[in-house]
């Protein structure tokens, strides 16, 4: 449905990067419980595979930048990697801990949460790669969506979770294993994500950065032609998000969930532009 100037009402919707990214620590339960709370239409999680098999919500290969720890995912086990403390090193962290848990986050505890909400939210997984375990990472992923029985929506509209990757092999994994669950071939340039790999993978959406699409804005129609929607990441400045509104962007990435949502409520007029967090 489009409303008087074009574009698609009710878009962009606003997903929550690695939660409410800019006030609370990366990938914590605090980061996302506040995004819930201020109204993000979806979260935005990374995932990798720890040494004994668990999907844990981590960014980086290493935890060095995010905890008080050092070393790979990959080379630690759950109960390792859970010794430390994931939020310290952010501006927002409370010794008392009074801004909510930072401890290590898991896929499973991140999907109970957002499924447990009180309205209906979708759940953004990347899977990172290259790593170690390869497609072992999709496998594990397709069988905790499988448990919560959310791997095999009704259609792409109504799934609660969207599977996306820079890897084309990753993408084409998740469609032929779950063909309903929608999926985003993330990448960095225009001819990559215009050209036929989305179509050779069977993504149902591609997901270019802020500064790709705004020096290649067709990219919204090309992937509207090809029956594609559009994520782009990672759109956090109000002339970012007036012009992923403008050109018909679905889905918006953004570190600060409650800001975003409240200039597109209010129709990113200029008055709300310095609207507080």
């Amino acid at each position: 449905m489009t409303s008087g100037d074009g574009t698609l009402s009710g878009h962009p919707f606003v997903v929550a990067h690695r939660g409410a990214s800019a006030q609370r620590p990366e990938h914590t339960i605090a980061a996302y419980e506040l995004a819930l709370r201020e109204g993000a239409d979806g979260v935005e999680c990374d995932v990798r595979l720890t040494r004994d098999g668990h999907l844990v919500c981590v960014h980086d290969r290493k935890i060095d930048r995010t905890s008080t720890g050092s070393g790979a995912v990959s080379d630690m086990t759950l109960a390792e990697l859970r010794e430390f403390d994931y939020g310290s090193w952010h501006s927002s962290w409370r010794a008392d801990g009074g801004h909510g848990d930072t401890g290590l986050l898991t896929l499973d505890d991140l999907i109970s949460l957002v499924l447990d909400w009180k309205r209906p939210v979708k759940i953004f997984i990347e899977t990172k790669h290259p790593v170690r375990y390869g497609a072992l990472v999709e496998s594990k992923v397709l069988a905790l969506l499988h448990r919560y029985g959310i791997a095999s929506p009704a259609s792409a509209d109504l799934s609660r979770a969207v599977v996306i990757s820079f890897s084309a092999a990753a993408v084409w994994r998740i469609r032929r294993a779950a063909p309903m669950l929608p999926t985003v071939l993330l990448g960095d340039t225009s001819r990559y994500l215009g050209g036929s790999a989305a179509t050779t993978v069977g993504a149902t959406a591609v997901g270019p950065s802020i500064a790709t699409l705004r020096e290649h804005p067709e990219l919204v129609d090309r992937a509207a032609a090809h029956g594609r929607a559009l994520y782009c990441w990672t759109v956090d400045h109000y002339e970012d998000v007036r012009y992923c509104r403008d050109v018909g962007v679905a889905w918006v990435a953004t570190n600060h969930p409650g800001r975003t949502k409240g200039w597109l409520q209010d129709g990113l007029t200029e008055a709300g532009r310095d609207q507080p967090d």
